[in-house]
């Protein structure tokens, strides 16, 4: 979530696991602080075998192999050197083991800004790592995902695609080629084939990708008076903070206002910014949303620095095995400083801050710098955040009981 506090005139990132890919059909949930730096030099494809003078690195092993490809390897219309340059930074990244420390080449690191952006073109899912497997995080509502029986905890075991000539299982397949794969132009086909909980046979589904531009918050009401409000945060993107504004405006307009239920599920993240800055508007001013702690063992707290709009209207929080990053810092701030009970499943765990550094000439890095903590002090990851009222929605169901339990909370 980008960061637009006045002492700070930086982007702050927190990624999401969940690292959404897909719908969006591809796109990255950012979210803590960090900061986008912009790299004052190009990146050099132009291949210079020569070793930086102040790094003292045997490269030696690297021309081999390069040297090896580029004269044995058969089909030499493949030996395309951007690519080959930015497979080996992929593999660098790679080797340090963080799912969260990334590099983008360009296609991908665009697709990243268009979804945060709130504008895109795919199937209307977004994607993530569960268990291992390349698994659907939430589909979008009226997308083509949707609209075809997609739901969320999907597994995705193959992709195909004609057009691309794509037909590969997904296993082991890194997420930024998935999320190339689905992702394409309005008007095209792809084919996922699924495995779900609960059935034995996959289920294919063909998809066409649409052009999509969703709203990243949306308001309903519910209750025997209609006098409760919902509000689905889907993502924390770029049009968020008006979009919350619009909303904001329209709870405190509405007379007779029980309360206010904000429905995080399958939420994977985005700008911490936006995180901060809508629990602020529940907690008083001065209160501490999240804490950052940096690999040298600081700490900063990050406040809130706003007059609360909502601070007096009951509030229920909607939480499942998808809300990650960002939906976790603003769970946790408003159960920690305001008591606010969080229904539902526990949350998925992402507790760590990445920075995300811009490259000239379209790509990026991606790269953890801290973790965050809720303002009690606890550590999200791995654990996730465990609600005050436990309740799962059965797939067999056809009411939402997690929407029911919050309501019978007012």
């Amino acid at each position: 979530m980008t960061l637009r506090l006045n002492f700070k005139k930086v982007r702050n990132f927190i990624l999401a696991i969940i690292i959404i890919g897909a719908s969006f059909a591809g796109g990255y949930y950012f979210g803590v602080q960090g900061f986008r730096a912009n790299v004052t030099r190009a990146l050099e494809i132009t291949v210079n075998r020569q070793v930086p003078p102040d790094k003292n690195v045997d490269f030696s092993l690297f021309w081999q192999v390069w040297d090896t490809l580029s004269s044995k390897y058969y089909d030499k219309v493949k030996l395309d050197p951007n690519q080959m340059v930015y497979g080996a930074i992929s593999g660098m990244v790679s080797s340090l083991g963080d799912p969260y420390t990334m590099f983008l080449p360009p296609t991908q690191n665009k697709i990243v800004n268009e979804n945060l952006n709130g504008n895109f073109e795919g199937v209307g899912i977004s994607i993530g790592y569960r268990e291992a497997t390349l698994a659907v995080l939430s589909p979008l509502p009226e997308s083509p995902a949707e609209k075809a029986g997609v739901k969320a905890g999907d597994f995705i075991v193959h992709i195909k695609d004609e057009r691309k000539n794509i037909d590969l299982d997904s296993s082991k397949m890194a997420l930024d080629l998935a999320v190339a794969y689905i992702r394409g132009t309005a008007g095209t086909k792809v084919t996922l084939t699924l495995l779900r909980e609960g059935t034995v046979d996959p289920i294919t589904v063909d998809l066409t990708r649409a052009k999509l531009e969703v709203p990243s918050i949306l308001l309903t009401w519910s209750g025997k008076e209609n006098n409760i409000a919902n509000v689905a945060i889907s993502t924390f993107g770029a049009e968020t903070p008006k979009e919350w504004d619009k909303i904001v405006g329209q709870i405190v307009s509405k007379p007779d206002v029980k309360g206010i239920i904000i429905d995080l599920r399958n939420n994977g993240g985005g700008y911490m910014q936006d995180a901060v800055d809508i629990a602020s508007d529940f907690i008083p001013t001065g209160a501490t949303v999240v804490i950052q702690e940096n690999g040298n063992g600081t700490r900063q707290n990050y406040k809130s620095q706003k007059l609360p709009r909502l601070l007096n209207y009951k509030t229920v929080v909607l939480v499942n095995n998808w809300s990650a990053s960002a939906s976790e810092i603003l769970a946790g701030a408003l159960r920690d400083d305001k008591g606010i009970k969080l229904v539902g499943d526990k949350s998925f765990g992402k507790g760590t801050i990445q920075e995300p550094v811009e490259i000239v000439g379209g790509s990026g890095i991606h790269i953890t710098t801290a973790k965050w903590l809720t303002p009690d002090g606890t550590w999200v990851h791995g654990k996730g955040l465990t609600p005050d009222v436990e309740i799962a929605n059965k797939a067999e169901d056809k009411n939402d009981s997690q929407l029911e339990a919050a309501i019978k909370l007012f």
